[in-house]
C-alpha cells in the first residue's frame, strides 16, 4: 500500500493508507473519529483542525479521487492558493438561487452573475464556451464529457480552465483562445474577423476592469482620449502579429505561435479570469497594466493618451524604466513655447513625446536619456519612434546609424529644433524651434528607425503635444555642478590675465568663497 495517501491535492501524513482514508470519507468528519493512535501520526507542522477541514472539504467537493489531469493542474499553484482555485466552482454556484440549481455544473447565468460588472455578455459567453470545450475523463464515468455548452461546465473543466489561463503555456492556452474566437461550433480553424472580434472583447473587458477596480494608478480616465478608438487600434496591432497557414486561415498552431510572441494576450487573459471570477479573493495584488502617474495636474489637461494606447506603449519601454510617469510639458497646460519645452526636457531623464497634427495623426518617440541642447546627435539604440493613429505601431532602431536624438537652439549654422532619426533636414520626426511646424520624412523609410511617414502630411502643422518623463530624473555630475558654480575667471584664467593687463580692477577677488579643493 501507499505509505502516503493523496486526496484532493492534500497529503495525509505517513501512516494513513488509502483504504483508511476512503473509509474516513464515508464518515461524518468530527473529532470522535480521531483516536489517539491516528493523532500520533500527525507531524508537528500539521494541525488537527486542518485535517478535519481537509476531510470535510474532500467529502463536500469530490467524494473520490480527482483525475490525474486535474491533480497536475492544481500542482502548479502554491499550496495556499489551491483551495482558492478549487473553491471558485462552489462560489459561482452560490451566486444563484438554490431552487434554480439542478445539475452539478456551472451554467452561463452563474458565470454571468460573477462577471457582469466587469465585462459585456459577449466576453462572458466566450469564456463559458472555452470552459465547455475542455475534454476530460470524469472520475465516475468511463466516457469523456461531451463538449457542449448545453451540458454546463463541470468542476474538472473549470479547474483545468483556471490552471491553463492563469499558469498555462502557450500550447495549453491556444485551444482555449480558439474556442473563445469561435461561435458555438468548435472548428479547427478561425477567421481574421473572429480573432479581431475576440481581441476587441478582451481589450474592452480589461479596460472595464481597470476602471471598475480602480487600477488606474493615478491616471484620470475622464481626462484621457477615446477608449473605443484605442481598443480597435490595439486589437488591430495585436492581430497584425498573427501569421496565417498556407490556406490563409488560422489553426491552433498559428494561435500557439502568436501567444508565444505576444505575451500581452496571456496577461490580459490572466487579469480577465482572476478578476472576473474573483479567484484570489483580494489576497493577491493585481499586476498593474498602467504605469504609475504622479506629480501631474489634470485640471487643464486633456491627454492625448487613452487607456489601451497607454497599456501598449508602457509595455514597449525597456524593463528598467519603472519610475512613475509625470507630465513635464503640454501645449494645453504650458502653451506653445519651444523654450518652455526645453526647460521641461532637460535633466528629467527618459521621456515619451506624443504629438498630434492638424490632420488628426498622432505619433511620437521615446528618448532613452535626458535631452541636451547641442548641435550633435545623442541617445542610444533603446530609443524608438511610434505611431498611434491611424495605426498603432512601434519602430525600433535599425542599426544603420546612431541619429537617435537631436536638440538644438539659437544656432546659425545648424538646424534648430527637436529631431529623432534620419538626418538633418530629413528627420523621421522633427519639430522646428518655431514650434508650430515640423516634418516626418521617410522615402521609403527612416534610416535610423525604419519608420514610414508618421504625420498626415510630410510637412505638418502642430495641433498639440505632450511630453512625459518615464524614468528617474538625471542628477548633475559633481564636476558639472562645480563647473556651473565657478566664475568665468575661474573657468578661463586667460580672462583674468587680460583684465589685469588692461588695468581693470578685479572687484570679485576676495569676495568669493575660496575653492575648497
Amino acid at each position: 500500500m501507499n505509505p502516503r495517501a493523496l486526496y484532493h491535492g492534500k497529503f495525509i501524513d505517513t501512516g494513513f493508507t488509502l483504504p483508511f482514508y476512503k473509509q474516513m470519507l464515508d464518515k461524518k468528519a468530527c473529532s470522535k473519529i480521531w483516536s489517539p493512535l491516528t493523532q500520533s501520526f500527525i507531524t508537528p507542522s500539521s494541525s488537527y483542525n486542518q485535517y478535519i477541514s481537509d476531510v470535510t472539504h474532500c467529502q463536500l467537493i469530490m467524494g473520490n479521487a480527482e483525475s490525474a489531469v486535474v491533480q497536475k493542474r492544481l500542482a502548479r499553484f502554491r499550496p495556499e492558493h489551491r483551495p482558492m482555485v478549487e473553491g471558485v466552482f462552489d462560489r459561482l454556484r452560490d451566486n444563484v438561487v438554490p431552487q434554480k440549481i439542478t445539475e452539478n455544473t456551472l451554467t452561463f447565468e452563474m458565470l454571468q452573475s460573477s462577471m457582469c460588472l466587469l465585462t459585456k455578455d459577449s466576453m462572458i459567453r466566450r469564456s463559458y464556451q472555452s470552459m465547455c470545450s475542455i475534454a476530460f475523463e470524469p472520475t465516475r464515468k468511463s466516457a469523456k464529457v461531451s463538449m457542449t455548452a448545453a451540458s454546463g461546465v463541470h468542476r474538472e473543466q473549470l479547474v483545468i480552465f483556471l490552471a491553463d489561463t492563469l499558469q498555462g503555456t502557450a500550447e495549453e492556452q491556444a485551444p482555449l483562445v480558439m474556442a473563445m474566437c469561435q461561435n458555438e461550433a468548435f472548428d479547427k480553424v478561425v477567421t481574421n474577423e473572429q480573432v479581431t472580434e475576440f481581441l476587441q472583447d478582451l481589450i474592452t473587458a480589461i479596460v472595464q476592469i481597470i476602471v471598475h477596480k480602480k487600477l488606474l494608478q493615478g491616471w484620470k480616465s475622464d481626462k484621457m482620449g477615446d477608449g473605443s478608438q484605442g481598443i480597435n487600434l490595439l486589437a488591430q496591432q495585436m492581430f497584425s502579429e498573427l501569421k496565417t497557414t498556407e490556406q490563409g486561415n488560422y489553426d491552433v498552431t498559428c494561435l500557439e505561435d502568436w501567444l508565444f510572441r505576444v505575451p500581452q494576450i496571456s496577461l490580459y487573459l490572466q487579469m480577465l479570469v482572476a478578476e472576473g471570477l474573483a479567484v484570489w479573493q483580494n489576497s493577491q495584488p493585481v499586476q498593474p497594466l498602467l504605469p504609475p502617474c504622479q506629480k501631474t495636474s489634470w485640471k487643464d489637461l486633456q491627454s492625448l493618451f487613452d487607456i489601451p494606447t497607454l497599456m501598449f506603449l508602457a509595455a514597449q519601454l525597456p524593463d528598467r524604466y519603472s519610475a512613475p510617469w509625470r507630465l513635464v510639458f503640454s501645449t494645453l497646460v504650458h502653451g506653445e513655447s519651444f523654450t518652455r519645452m526645453i526647460a521641461g526636457l532637460r535633466t528629467c531623464g527618459p521621456t515619451l513625446l506624443l504629438i498630434k497634427d492638424t490632420k488628426g495623426y498622432v505619433f511620437g518617440g521615446f528618448a532613452s536619456i535626458s535631452w541636451e541642447v547641442k548641435p550633435q546627435f545623442q541617445g542610444d539604440s533603446r530609443c524608438f519612434l511610434f505611431s498611434v493613429f491611424p495605426r498603432l505601431s512601434v519602430y525600433s532602431a535599425t542599426g544603420y546609424n546612431q541619429h537617435f536624438m537631436y536638440l538644438n537652439q539659437n544656432q546659425h549654422t545648424m538646424p534648430n529644433g527637436l529631431g529623432m532619426g534620419g538626418q538633418h533636414s530629413y528627420f523621421g520626426l522633427w519639430l522646428d524651434s518655431d514650434f508650430g511646424h515640423g516634418h516626418s520624412r521617410a522615402r521609403p523609410k527612416c534610416t535610423t528607425f525604419g519608420s514610414p511617414q508618421l504625420s498626415g502630411d510630410e510637412n505638418f502643422i502642430l495641433d498639440s503635444m505632450e511630453i512625459w518623463a518615464v524614468g528617474k530624473a538625471s542628477e548633475p555630475e559633481e564636476d558639472e555642478e562645480a563647473h556651473i558654480n565657478k566664475s568665468v575667471m575661474d573657468k578661463v584664467p586667460e580672462v583674468q590675465s587680460m583684465m589685469e593687463m588692461t588695468g581693470k580692477k578685479l572687484h570679485s577677488l576676495g569676495l568669493r568663497e575660496p575653492d575648497e579643493n
